[in-house]
């Protein structure tokens, strides 16, 4: 959950930057409830930054703070397929009150819904993992 804060404030400062950017276009005043593109447009910055970081090393800043990677079961780097996967059904874990987040309480593997829906899991960074990941 650590990891989870970390992040979001990470991707709250983001957010806010992306909605300067698109700002000029709806002259300068804020999006009503009636403009469908401004949540889809931060939604795809959201996913844009979690899967630029999971495809690209496998950490989120927050997750190298707490030392802890995400990679396919079989330990490989994960695909934009999978991290669209994991982030979509993340989404839907927290819709379900975060009972997907739970799941991993219950899990004999302690992986979460969107654990298992994208074929990845998180791991405790350790020498060898980066090594091989490396060559």
């Amino acid at each position: 959950m650590a990891i989870i804060a970390y992040d979001s404030l990470l991707l709250l400062a983001l957010l806010f930057l992306a909605t300067a950017i698109v700002l000029p276009f709806n002259k300068g005043e804020a999006f009503s409830s009636s403009q469908f593109f401004f949540p889809i447009y931060l939604l795809a910055v959201s996913f844009i930054f979690y899967g630029w970081f999971w495809t690209h090393g496998g950490q989120t800043l927050g997750m190298k703070t707490w030392k802890i990677r995400i990679l396919t079961i079989d330990k490989q780097s994960i695909t934009w397929g999978q991290a669209l996967t994991r982030f979509l059904t993340a989404i839907i874990s927290w819709v379900f009150i975060g009972c997907g987040f739970l799941w991993k309480l219950v899990d004999k593997n302690q992986r979460t819904w969107h654990d298992h829906l994208s074929k990845t899991a998180l791991f405790l960074v350790e020498n060898s993992i980066l090594d091989s990941n490396k060559k």
